[in-house]
């Protein structure tokens, strides 16, 4: 494509999202982009390779992943300011969520130049809908802490967020997650999600309770994507309004096991920590 007829701007940061499985869901200017800039920066040079490979372009790539990413942004900046339009790819979907990107864009803004979005595939934006949770308002938190002592202190500081929450998870931790959640969420709504696009596509939908305790047989490889309902109703208990809302339903007629079940339900509360608390209100 000679110079005048260039899809790209000379000196531009474009951030190209590619495929998270199937190739086909790559889009008609995301191949322009990447056919017509002088170099791709590339979470994974050799995953990409295959990518430009498919679409029968021969682009000019570079490493640009977490260990090198602080160390390489300035040079790709240099570029950018020497006329060089740069694309910005990661492993699969938008660069930046979760994946290498961050540096580079705030080093490229300190420097005045122009970042252009090719917008695309997302494996959020893939499994929100179809998930079955609430979407009108939802909180991305990438992955949790590997360190449980870490992960449950994460978790419990979510405990009280009302928006659907979606994390990232390597599959070999994903029991392990599960029953941290658990602990910390109580009763909600879940949903997995593994090989999104791809053909062996699975989306597990059920109760988070239900699936941490069968978490063995989910078998799940690679990365997922988990979505939990927020915390339901709009007041946080503290221990002595729970101890209240027990008290005044027990005076009602309601039994422990019943009013754990209302209250874990009206406000988004473990059953079980509930009915734990409301026996130990019995034994006063």
């Amino acid at each position: 494509m000679g110079r005048d007829a260039r899809v790209v701007q000379p000196g531009s940061l474009y951030l190209v999202a590619t495929p998270i499985g199937n190739l086909a869901d790559v889009t008609a200017r995301a191949v322009d982009v990447l056919r017509d800039v002088d170099v791709i920066a590339a979470e994974d040079t050799r995953r990409t390779g295959r990518l430009l490979q498919h679409l029968g372009i021969e682009g000019s790539l570079t490493g640009y992943y977490d260990a090198v990413e602080e160390e390489r942004a300035p040079s790709l900046v240099r570029r950018l300011l020497a006329g060089d339009a740069v694309a910005l790819v990661s492993d699969a979907g938008t660069p930046g969520i979760a994946d290498p990107g961050y540096r580079l864009v705030q080093a490229a803004l300190a420097a005045d130049v122009p970042i252009v979005p090719i917008p695309g595939p997302s494996s959020v934006t893939a499994f929100l809908p179809v998930s079955g949770l609430p979407t009108d308002r939802f909180a991305f938190e990438g992955f949790l802490p590997a360190r449980e002592v870490a992960r449950r202190r994460r978790l419990a500081a979510l405990a009280a967020d009302d928006r659907t929450l979606v994390f990232f998870e390597a599959g070999r931790r994903v029991p392990a997650t599960l029953a941290d959640m658990a602990a910390a969420f109580g009763e909600r709504r879940i949903a997995i999600g593994r090989e999104l696009t791809k053909l062996h596509e699975e989306i597990v939908r059920g109760d988070l309770l239900a699936l941490a305790a069968d978490s063995d047989v989910l078998n799940l490889r690679g990365e997922v994507i988990i979505g939990v309902a927020g915390r339901r109703g709009g007041v946080v208990l503290t221990d002595e309004e729970l101890v209240g809302e027990i008290e005044r339903r027990r005076a009602e007629g309601a039994s422990v096991r019943d009013l754990a079940a209302a209250i874990a339900e009206e406000f988004g509360l473990s059953r079980r920590a509930v009915y734990q608390r409301a026996l130990t209100v019995e034994r006063r």
